[in-house]
């Protein structure tokens, strides 16, 4: 009897499982079957699986659009999220570490004024931010789409935490070796805190290509678009392009996918280990 309970248990769960995973994937099958079919298939009331022919030609379609520049777009996305990662974390570690380490009878007042920012709306710092960045000439440039958003608070915070725990006899070790702070931090630190760089890079990563407002009035150019920005070029007041949507849309969150799965087990280990929730 109590076999049979625990089996009908562990079916209950699978099947509660798969039915969760197959609801995980209606969003990416509804990409995949309007981005390769024809407008009269997406807006057709008679609605089918899968349309009668996949049309491959749309992917073509989307890079030879002379209106939208999708290929540039998706090179301004990678290079801002790489750039606004690897510039996240070393100030954003630095700053945590230095706070969680570094004697300094101020540090706890400095770390309540960086978790204070958090409290303030992105609204209130928006124009300014504009006026500061077009007082420089960045409009329209790598520049301005990424230095103002090297730094974060959350990630800050997330480090500091980490650190706090982190074993204090490998730092001892590296001191009577004759290491300070700074080579402590990179020869030390650094390689055994990689499950929280992944955890904390990723949500960086896909905070950097999926913004949206800050790319749209810093890029004024389409030479300086980034995905989000191109995707909602599709969709105007005098027309909107479903296929080519849906197909762009499908190809934007390839990237996404691919940092998650080089990345997942790492990720998972990182979220234990900081608390993120």
């Amino acid at each position: 009897m109590d076999d049979a309970l625990v089996r009908a248990g562990r079916a209950l769960r699978l099947a509660l499982l798969i039915a969760l995973a197959l609801l995980f994937l209606v969003p990416f099958y509804l990409l995949l079957r309007n981005g390769l079919s024809t407008e009269q298939d997406i807006t057709s009331p008679e609605w089918t699986f899968f349309p009668s022919g996949l049309r491959w030609g749309n992917v073509r379609e989307l890079f030879d659009d002379s209106s939208v520049p999708f290929a540039r777009s998706l090179l301004n996305s990678a290079l801002i999220a790489v750039a606004t990662t690897l510039g996240t974390l070393v100030l954003a570690s630095l700053a945590g570490y230095g706070l969680a380490r570094i004697p300094y009878r101020h540090a706890d007042k400095v770390f309540y004024a960086i978790l204070g920012t958090l409290m303030v709306p992105a609204a209130v710092t928006f124009v300014p931010s504009f006026v500061l960045v077009s007082s420089l000439g960045w409009i329209s440039t790598l520049r301005g789409l990424i230095v103002p958003t090297l730094f974060s608070a959350f990630a800050c915070f997330v480090f500091r935490q980490y650190f706090l725990g982190f074993p204090r006899e490998l730092e001892d070790a590296a001191q009577v070796d004759g290491l300070g702070y700074w080579r402590t931090y990179w020869l030390v630190v650094v390689p055994n805190a990689r499950p929280v760089f992944a955890a904390v890079g990723t949500i960086v990563f896909i905070g950097a290509w999926n913004a949206f407002l800050w790319p749209l009035v810093i890029g004024q150019d389409q030479s300086a678009w980034t995905v989000q920005v191109a995707l909602s070029s599709f969709t105007t007041a005098q027309v909107v392009r479903l296929h080519e949507l849906f197909v762009a849309a499908a190809v934007s969150i390839l990237p996404l996918l691919a940092v998650f799965l080089c990345f997942q087990r790492w990720i998972v280990a990182g979220v234990e280990r900081s608390g993120i929730d």
